[in-house]
């Protein structure tokens, strides 16, 4: 096992180095870069006003790219040429692509991220900053998500065909039909304040002053504005899951070891907990990392906006808007090792529910 781990962890590197290369071009053809962007906010300004940004960009050369390289920038009419030069250095946009890929993959692989073009912050403090946010809600939800839909997928298949079956998978169609962002819209009217109770807060995950606070406060104050977004996100999350763990279950309970085991005598529920039930989680626990990854990084985005919750989601967005390639890369490059590492931990934890499984045997 330890031969296969090397092999995956060897692997990361080459993925990782792929993946943010097909990334970097891309954002190389979408147009309004950084400089873009800064010439944008200058062209209704007095052209003085460029004194105040010729100090951004800092030590940030190599992350990212833009229209640079001797074009003309719409927008930089009236504007001296040695400032847009100065731009361009100072974003590191004098560089050919290779290169400043290059460095911005050497510097990535000591997490040396730089600083925001527009935030004038390191990288690395703002995700740390936005971490909490989004590690609250991913792993709330997905909690929440396997406490719920295991045991009703596990419900619905001994089930099969009953009365109770038939009501939960319309409970189940609706909550896969539903996007999450749609539930917060409507838990937001129902409960905080948009039309009828009041009960919930609006924003953010703590209340003004709650340092003051004594611990039960806080975990109190924490939990009363969690609720509504974790609530949202498990509404729009737990039926695809439900359904998987139904059908998997009936999979398994109609092989011929079931019979089987039947026919020796074995009590029900020994043959669903004792037989059924390892074999059948080995495809949920396959799931579990693309479901915390799109729970954490994907499907809380409109959350955190709808609840204003300032999370990783919202600042990749923002980054994305403004062209703020070094937070875009960053965020980026974290998510892709993160999941990457995530795809390792489902293997291991294969081996975990069932140690006839033998990856080691296997060639990746």
């Amino acid at each position: 096992m330890g031969a296969y781990i090397i092999r995956r962890l060897l692997l990361i590197v080459p993925t990782l180095f792929v993946i943010m290369l097909v990334n970097f071009l891309v954002v190389q053809m979408v147009p309004g870069g950084p400089i873009e962007q800064i010439l944008a906010r200058l062209d209704h300004t007095d052209v003085s006003a460029t004194a105040r940004v010729s100090g951004l960009g800092g030590d940030v050369a190599g992350a990212g790219g833009s229209s640079a390289g001797g074009k003309t920038y719409r927008g930089a009419q009236g504007l001296p040429p040695e400032f847009i030069a100065s731009l361009e250095v100072q974003f590191g946009f004098d560089k050919p692509l290779p290169v400043r890929f290059l460095h911005m993959m050497r510097d990535f692989l000591v997490f040396d991220f730089g600083r925001s073009y527009f935030r004038d912050r390191e990288v690395t403090e703002l995700v740390i900053d936005k971490l909490p946010v989004s590690i609250s809600l991913g792993l709330w939800t997905t909690l929440f998500v396997y406490l719920i839909s295991i045991p009703l997928g596990i419900a619905k298949a001994v089930r099969h065909g009953s009365r109770f079956d038939v009501w939960t998978s319309a409970v189940v169609v609706v909550g896969n039909a539903v996007p999450s962002f749609l539930f917060a819209i409507l838990l937001v009217v129902l409960f905080a304040g948009g039309q009828y109770l009041d009960w919930f807060p609006l924003r953010g995950l703590h209340s003004d002053g709650w340092r003051a606070l004594s611990w039960p406060a806080i975990v109190i104050d924490y939990l009363w504005h969690i609720a509504l977004p974790v609530f949202a996100l498990v509404i729009g999350g737990f039926a695809s899951l439900t359904i998987l763990t139904k059908n998997s279950f009936l999979e398994e309970i109609g092989k011929q070891y079931v019979t089987t085991a039947r026919a020796k005598g074995l009590a029900e529920r020994r043959v669903l907990y004792g037989h059924v039930f390892r074999n059948a989680m080995l495809i949920v626990i396959s799931g579990f990392p693309a479901a915390f990854m799109s729970i954490l990084f994907t499907g809380s985005l409109l959350i955190e906006v709808i609840f204003s919750l300032d999370g990783l989601g919202l600042l990749g967005f923002e980054a994305a808007l403004n062209r703020d390639y070094p937070v875009m890369f960053a965020t980026l490059y974290f998510f892709t090792l993160l999941g990457l590492v995530m795809g390792l931990v489902a293997d291991l934890t294969y081996v975990l529910v069932d140690p006839r499984i033998d990856f080691e045997s296997q060639e990746i």
